[in-house]
């Protein structure tokens, strides 16, 4: 797709986003409160290649009506072990440091979490007004989330018409949904680079990719947005192989979301990088977006979203703490560096580490 195709795309969404659904009972997809379940989550690194520092993101972030935190431990022969958080954003993580001569470094944090389901209506509520300074850092433009230039211009035109937030942020998350493409090529969880996705027309990736979309458009025209970096832990419990974790081993289960500030509902769920997930991987595979199983994932993850997944920051463009190098996109796997620069954290067999997830019952 062009930029010119793409911004006719975006004038029609109105019209494509709000066509009638089809309904099926062959496939259900709806996220409701039903009561807290307990998940714990171990992450094991033995770095390799003379790591001496390494940054573990840890699941803290806290909301009431969805996410509770709780112990965080762990052991190992590092001398320097200690919780520190991102300045701007609170993003929690466990610093971790070894002597340059320490031989076979390990390290293991075991953290607990409760989770449960969301489902919101969007728009309606009483939830109380956003405060300015949260209002103004998830407006703010970022490294790879600008708001000027395409980026305001694409989303302009995606909102032509629309007349309130709730309505914007829907024509938003249909857009992103019509127009782009997971593309399972793309390493980890993708980069997050809107200005390129645009400018090239290449609206492909996956959630780190897909969901920055839907916040950088969303920021652009006014709207509070952010990314919510996490990591699914189970399989879902609707049966969608896509939107799951496939065993306890979640080492590569990273999966970003993203939320929309709307008066009355607040913070409010979205997913469209799910919604194409779905499209690609759920079995047989490749469906189209009449199919019922992506009918359902759409209707559902504009409001709501499933409680398997544990939720680490929503941070930006991070300064690690005593790290030379310069700052990351995001902090959704662990990191680590040595003399040399950072050790490739999308590739665990070889930094070395491993993470685990289990649900906990009493």
């Amino acid at each position: 797709m062009n930029r010119r195709d793409m911004l006719k795309a975006g004038l029609a969404a109105g019209a494509l986003g709000f066509a009638p659904r089809l309904a099926s009972a062959q496939a259900t997809y709806t996220p409701m409160p039903k009561g807290w379940r307990t998940y714990q989550l171990t992450t094991r690194i033995e770095p390799a290649n003379g790591a001496t520092l390494v940054w573990i993101p840890l699941p803290t972030f806290e909301a009431a009506d969805w996410q509770r935190p709780g112990n965080v431990s762990w052991t190992g022969n590092a001398t320097v072990a200690e919780r520190v958080r991102d300045p701007k954003y609170g993003a929690e993580m466990l610093k971790v440091e070894w002597a340059a001569d320490q031989q076979s470094p390990v390290i293991e944090v075991v953290t607990q979490v409760q989770t449960q389901d969301r489902a919101l209506q969007p728009g309606r509520g009483s939830a109380a007004p956003l405060s300015d300074a949260e209002r103004k850092l998830n407006l703010a433009a970022t490294e790879l989330l600008p708001t000027d230039g395409l980026v305001k211009e694409t989303a302009e035109g995606i909102v032509k018409g629309q007349k309130d937030d709730l309505a914007k942020a829907r024509a938003i998350y249909e857009w992103v949904v019509d127009n782009t493409f997971r593309n399972p090529a793309t390493l980890g969880c993708g980069v997050g680079d809107i200005t390129t996705m645009i400018r090239t027309g290449n609206l492909n990736g996956k959630c780190a990719d897909l969901n920055a979309l839907f916040v950088g458009l969303s920021r652009s025209v006014g709207l509070p947005a952010r990314d919510v970096y996490g990591i699914r832990v189970v399989p879902s419990q609707f049966g969608f192989k896509a939107l799951g974790a496939g065993s306890e081993n979640v080492t590569k289960a990273q999966h970003c979301r993203a939320e929309v500030w709307l008066p009355g509902s607040g913070w409010t769920p979205v997913d469209p990088a799910d919604v194409r997930k779905v499209v690609l991987e759920e079995p047989p595979g490749k469906l189209a977006l009449t199919d019922p199983k992506v009918v359902a994932a759409r209707q559902a993850l504009f409001g709501s979203w499933e409680g398997n997944w544990l939720a680490f920051n929503t941070a930006h463009d991070v300064k690690l703490p005593g790290s030379k190098e310069p700052a990351i996109g995001f902090l959704m796997y662990p990191q680590g560096e040595t003399k040399s620069g950072f050790l490739d954290s999308l590739d665990p067999d070889k930094f070395k580490y491993r993470i685990t997830a289990r649900e906990l019952t009493a």
